[in-house]
């Protein structure tokens, strides 16, 4: 069902995008607008994993410069049964991550330096869990495609501004002329905004559920989340601020405005992300801000601080009973 929903919300921004040529330059505007659409989404089809990390300035990291990173990843990759992704470390203090690429053999996952310094690994785990689940349910091309039609709306909008300033198009087929024209400017972005933030929020759910699916432990993407929902609101991120567009590839959203559970929100309310993931692991859901990983249900607890992004390599307790014949992951060992 959600996929259904993502489709026809698609649908219903590429609609408003040749209803804003149209408005602009009639029959001939519509067929110059969704043209348009197409060959910018082509370009970003094959550049916009690219396109995002650069704009990011996004390191790559391997085996050398990050092992216990890389080696997380690919094996959460391994449950995921994905290809192993390119790995990326981002320097900025605010602690976030998101995932790009085409398809799962193109993929990338970037991680802020923020966030490993406050995550401990089991709450790493989770997040890269999660990024890999958008990954599995290739969320990052859908999203990306919907950033590159937002912003060629809100491109439209801004010529639609200048048109109904200064005359424009006597002959097109809006019949409110230049005020019609502001109106546009105003009310298309806003209708894109909506769209896209709708899509965004429908699939972070599903990627909070298939996340702690990969990595086993609901409770490990919980506290993560917890974590991650102050340290986005304590830290600001000048670059996403500079470029909203992309806010909701985002695991949380990185933009200063406060985040609610409604139609303008680039991401779902973290508490009710959080309850769910509760419901998952078994534990009750009125402790949703809850304890760290370790401390709920069958979650091995965190260790101390160290290693390549903040935390040691010793080996985490567990309070389940037979974690000892559970397989070892690289971040346990």
């Amino acid at each position: 069902m959600n996929y259904v929903r993502t489709g026809l919300l698609l649908a219903g921004l590429t609609a408003l995008f040749g209803a804003v040529g149209m408005m602009i330059g009639g029959q001939q505007g519509m067929i110059i607008a969704l043209l348009f659409a197409a060959a910018m989404n082509v370009f970003a089809y094959w550049n916009s994993d690219a396109m995002l990390l650069r704009m990011r300035s996004a390191r790559q990291v391997d085996d050398k410069t990050a092992p216990e990173l890389v080696a997380m990843v690919r094996d959460l990759a391994r449950n995921a049964d994905l290809p192993m992704p390119k790995v990326y470390v981002i320097e900025n203090p605010q602690p976030n991550a998101f995932a790009t690429g085409r398809n799962p053999e193109n993929a990338a996952v970037a991680a802020t330096t923020g966030l490993l310094k406050l995550l401990d690994r089991n709450e790493t785990a989770g997040v890269m869990a999660h990024e890999l689940a958008h990954v599995k349910n290739r969320d990052t091309l859908t999203m990306t495609i919907t950033a590159t039609i937002a912003g060629a709306i809100s491109a439209l909008a801004n010529f639609a501004m200048f048109a109904g300033m200064f005359g424009g198009n006597r002959d097109n087929n809006n019949p409110l002329g230049g005020i019609g024209m502001i109106l546009i400017a105003i009310l298309a972005p806003l209708g894109a905004m909506i769209v896209q933030m709708a899509i965004s929020r429908t699939r972070e759910y599903e990627a909070d559920k298939i996340g702690a699916e990969i990595c086993g432990h609901p409770m490990w993407l919980a506290s993560a989340l917890n974590k991650l929902d102050k340290g986005v609101h304590a830290i600001p991120n000048m670059d996403a601020e500079r470029n909203p567009a992309m806010a909701h590839m985002y695991i949380a959203n990185p933009l200063s405005g406060k985040g609610v559970d409604n139609l303008f929100s680039t991401h779902p309310n973290m508490a009710n992300r959080i309850a769910r993931l509760k419901e998952m692991s078994g534990t009750s859901a009125s402790n949703a801000s809850g304890r760290p990983a370790g401390q709920g249900a069958g979650v091995a607890k965190a260790a101390p601080p160290r290693g390549p992004w903040g935390r040691n390599s010793s080996k985490p307790a567990s309070s389940t009973p037979n974690a000892s014949r559970q397989r070892k992951r690289p971040w346990e060992s």
